[in-house]
């Protein structure tokens, strides 16, 4: 006989992927605007 299927381990499962992957794309975000930030700032700089 079939196990029967457990949906709120399921669901708590995805969940937790979901929020991995937005908290690794909110990571991503802010890299890259740390990666941009300082660039600005020195063209900024030597523009006045």
């Amino acid at each position: 006989m079939a196990r029967a299927p457990n949906y709120d381990q399921e669901r708590k499962e995805r969940d937790r992927q979901k929020a991995a992957k937005k908290a690794e794309k909110l990571a991503a975000k802010v890299a890259a605007r740390e990666r941009s930030k300082p660039e600005t700032e020195t063209e900024n700089e030597t523009e006045e």
